[in-house]
């Protein structure tokens, strides 16, 4: 495995910090834990293909934990640790899990597979809790070196769920020398190597910062994970630690763009020579922001975690086609209508992928026939089109459509016009019953200051809409929330959301 060689090459080279400087772990560190651990999992008796569940924070283990079911052939499911126990036990089912790993202060969600599923073996990386073993006590004498029948592993993820039931998204194990395709193009797209220093500010449990992650750590770089974010404290780390590289949402711009103007300037953030943002469409306003104040460093592509396609641009290829969210790589982008026929420049429609790469929906045969078409394209549900350049524009997702008086409205715009304004600091559009028309469109609006929430700011956000977008994509109505249900990842909850609204109507969600 690579890390056995770059332990060799660079012991004493940091791999892992912590933003907090809670713990640090050089290459040698690190290859020398994975291996207890690859070891700690044959002493479980796990063996090739089987699966494994992480219920974890960013922590110091997260990422020898994953090295360590990689290099033992394992799948393994990284979980949301702010999940509760149904929704835990509900994926640790479905994923045929065997083993699962988590912390004391989280133990207490595992209650629920613990008691459905009695052969279920669950650790604790930091101690025991009722019905959870100590792994440091498991694996803390076996030997540090690699296990005989090392093969490649990998993740078995799952959708965020902000639409429904999350769903695995599996792929096949690759075998010997098939791995490192990932580790090898971002080398090519982003130019990381053994001089990167990377700054992962979002949970590791989403397939982004953790697919990246050990993609830094395969080209030899320094990794330093935040534990949580915080606009000002991950915008000083970039000074702190010299970041070259890092990767963000859309909503963490946001969130550092508000932060006071002396802040932000009072930052050195000259070292960073990339900055990568994906998870969803960026407000054109925004990002024209981000680079006007950190330079053209600012690098965007569109995937899922399903990897079916990959789209991708750098920042001087978006200011001459501004909002667009990249122009295809590894596969082909077809726009088709609700027929499946494919559309010309210009028009809007469902967003397919080809030559990208397979992909199945595990357990669900019926969401993996859905995301195809008669051509055997793929979808990730979204809607947009290209331009005449080849250039992709997503407008939404196709599950958020409002159909108002049978006119079908895309929230995506909305929800980027109001975060423009000064005083709001997060944004969602949804559609609400209307007797006339079936759906209105609504804003749910989370504010800077609280205190300003009032009948005469919401005028005046929908007169701000008003002002810049078609009145129809305005919203009728808007209320204020304390914080909206959002992802880490920067995707909103708006099943959660319309729940409220819906509530003995003919549901939507």
């Amino acid at each position: 495995m690579y890390l056995t060689e770059l332990a060799g090459r660079q012991p004493e080279k940091i791999a892992i910090k912590m933003l907090s400087g809670a713990g640090r772990l050089s290459y040698a560190e690190l290859n020398a834990r994975s291996n207890r651990y690859a070891r700690g999992f044959r002493k479980l008796g796990l063996r090739r293909g089987d699966h494994i569940a992480l219920v974890l924070p960013n922590v110091l283990d997260f990422l020898p934990l994953c090295l360590a079911a990689e290099r033992s052939g394992l799948y393994y499911t990284a979980l949301s640790y702010r999940l509760q126990g149904d929704e835990i036990d509900y994926i640790i089912s479905d994923s045929g899990s065997k083993v699962a790993l988590s912390t004391v202060d989280l133990a207490d969600r595992l209650t629920a597979s613990l008691k459905n599923h009695p052969q279920l073996r669950v650790f604790c990386i930091d101690g025991t809790a009722d019905g959870c073993e100590d792994w440091a006590d498991w694996t803390s004498d076996l030997p540090e070196t690699a296990i005989d029948d090392e093969s490649p592993g990998a993740d078995m993820l799952y959708s965020s769920g902000t639409t429904g039931r999350p769903k695995g998204i599996l792929r096949p194990l690759p075998e010997p020398g098939e791995e490192g395709g990932f580790t090898q193009a971002i080398a090519i797209l982003y130019g990381m190597d053994e001089n990167t220093v990377y700054l992962s500010p979002a949970p590791l449990y989403h397939a982004a910062p953790l697919r990246f992650c050990l993609g830094v750590l395969g080209n030899g770089g320094c990794l330093v994970i935040a534990e949580h974010f915080d606009a000002e404290t991950v915008l000083r780390g970039i000074e702190t630690f010299g970041v070259t590289h890092s990767q963000w949402v859309p909503t963490m711009f946001v969130r550092m763009l508000k932060l006071p103007e002396a802040v932000r300037q009072s930052v050195d953030i000259s070292s960073l020579v990339c900055a990568v943002h994906a998870a969803a469409p960026c407000p054109v306003d925004i990002k024209r922001q981000m680079i006007e104040w950190w330079g053209p460093v600012l690098f965007e592509y569109y995937a899922g975690t399903e990897a079916n396609g990959l789209c991708f641009c750098n920042s001087e290829q978006w200011l001459e086609n501004p909002g667009t969210v990249g122009a295809p790589l590894n596969c082909r982008v077809h726009i088709l209508d609700e027929d499946f026929s494919e559309l010309p420049p210009g028009q809007e429609g469902g967003v397919y992928f080809s030559g990208g790469g397979e992909f199945e929906y595990h357990n669900d045969d019926e969401k993996t026939r859905s995301a195809g078409s008669p051509q055997g394209y793929t979808t990730l549900g979204d809607i947009g089109y290209l331009n005449e350049r080849g250039f992709l524009f997503l407008t939404d997702r196709k599950a958020h459509t409002i159909i108002s008086g049978g006119v079908n409205i895309y929230p995506q715009e909305t929800e980027d016009t109001l975060v423009t304004h000064p005083a709001v600091l997060d944004a969602a559009v949804i559609g609400v019953p209307n007797p006339d028309f079936g759906e209105e469109v609504k804003a749910v609006v989370q504010l800077i200051d609280p205190a300003g929430a009032g009948e005469d700011l919401a005028d005046e956000l929908i007169a701000w809409c008003r002002s810049k977008i078609a009145d129809i994509k305005c919203p009728r109505s808007v209320d204020f929330v304390e914080e909206l249900p959002r992802h880490p990842t920067g995707k909103l909850y708006k099943r959660l959301l319309k729940e409220r609204y819906w509530k003995g109507h003919d549901k939507r969600i």
